[in-house]
């Protein structure tokens, strides 16, 4: 794999920077740390452009909290300041990776996303009698820095660029617990080892892709799963022969153990696709894709908390009909007319009145 060097000066490149601003206050314009930091945007960028030339930048504190839906997890949100740095280092090295990525890795990639992945889940599926669905357990928590930094040098040797990159993963706050043992550990391997990476930050959802690339290309060269596809830590391999696919998951799990990483034991099954499978979301059955009851459930939960927030004055109208409008387009990738009639037609917005 040829190795790509010089990229340090196109990191911190004044334009680079203040594009990776634009985008990084993309729906946030408005908090009051990015309107400080916008007061004075050019002497902003310029000192932080100094402090990355002259190697003393260092991220700052992460803010952590934890939400419990679809599931338990902990977010951190960086502060606006690295979140600049983190798109303008993705700016330069995104294009370095992205031809090395498979078709049908479909995360956090520019085109690709949830609905595209379930278009092409909903090919594989209606055209195999079998899938295998896994899941890669607790996999941001897992994921090993040594190993990490050893795969991007393997397509990075811009040293400048490297440190960069080594301190953004460095600086990764800690995340919750993921003690596992694998083949050579000792007891205390899994505690001396630095793992897990910041879900919420940028760099992190770019890396999560680099980690399983090699993984990826495995499966589909190797393994000669002709269809395969991926969604952050969740992938699938669709096929006719049932041993094909029961042999294809032994031969994961010992790749993923040299990631030190494990499939999870009750997510991870192997069945006939016509029973129907879950994905990003939905469940595709042979002849239909419904929303997935859980998932509808949250949604009704979330919309009536707006309808509260929009009676006492907390949220605007425009915030109201964005969120309404992104829930309705997501919902029409599936077969879900009736359900969308049925959730709108009843779908009132009102103010509450001060009573006099």
């Amino acid at each position: 794999m040829k190795r790509v060097g010089n990229l340090w000066p196109h990191v911190i490149d004044f334009e680079n920077l203040l594009r990776a601003a634009r985008k990084a206050q993309k729906g946030k314009r408005y908090r009051e740390n990015v309107l400080s930091f916008n007061y004075n945007l050019e002497a902003e960028l310029l000192t932080l452009r100094d402090a990355l030339r002259a190697k003393s930048y260092r991220p700052g504190k992460y803010q952590t909290f934890q939400v419990w839906e679809p599931k338990p997890r902990l977010i951190s949100a960086a502060p606006y300041r690295d979140r600049v740095v983190h798109h303008a280092l993705c700016n330069v090295i995104l294009p370095v990776f992205e031809s090395t990525f498979i078709f049908d890795s479909y995360a956090n990639r520019e085109g690709f996303g949830t609905h595209r992945a379930l278009q092409r889940f909903t090919q594989f599926a209606r055209s195999s009698r079998y899938v295998l669905q896994c899941d890669v357990r607790k996999y941001f928590p897992s994921i090993d820095h040594a190993i990490l930094k050893t795969l991007i040098r393997r397509k990075i040797k811009c040293p400048d660029t490297l440190w960069l990159i080594d301190v953004i993963i460095d600086g990764s706050n800690e995340q919750e617990p993921s003690i596992e043992y694998f083949p050579g550990d000792d007891l205390l391997s899994p505690l001396d080892r630095r793992k897990g990476l910041p879900i919420g930050n940028l760099t992190s959802q770019f890396f999560a892709n680099i980690y399983l690339n090699d993984f990826d290309h495995y499966v589909k060269e190797q393994l000669k799963a002709t269809q395969y596809l991926r969604y952050v830590d969740d992938f699938s391999l669709f096929a006719d022969d049932r041993v094909f696919l029961a042999k294809a998951r032994l031969a994961i799990e010992d790749y993923l153990a040299t990631l030190r990483l494990k499939i999870h034991p009750i997510k991870s099954q192997l069945f006939e696709a016509r029973l129907g499978a879950n994905f990003v979301g939905f469940r595709v059955l042979p002849d239909r894709i419904r929303v997935r009851n859980d998932n509808l459930m949250r949604a009704r939960t979330r919309l009536k908390r707006l309808q509260t927030a929009y009676a006492k004055d907390r949220v605007s109208f425009a915030r109201v009909t964005q969120s309404v409008r992104s829930w309705a387009a997501h919902l029409k990738h599936g077969d879900t007319g009736y359900l969308r009639e049925d959730i709108f037609n009843h779908l009132v917005f009102v103010k509450d009145h001060p009573s006099s």
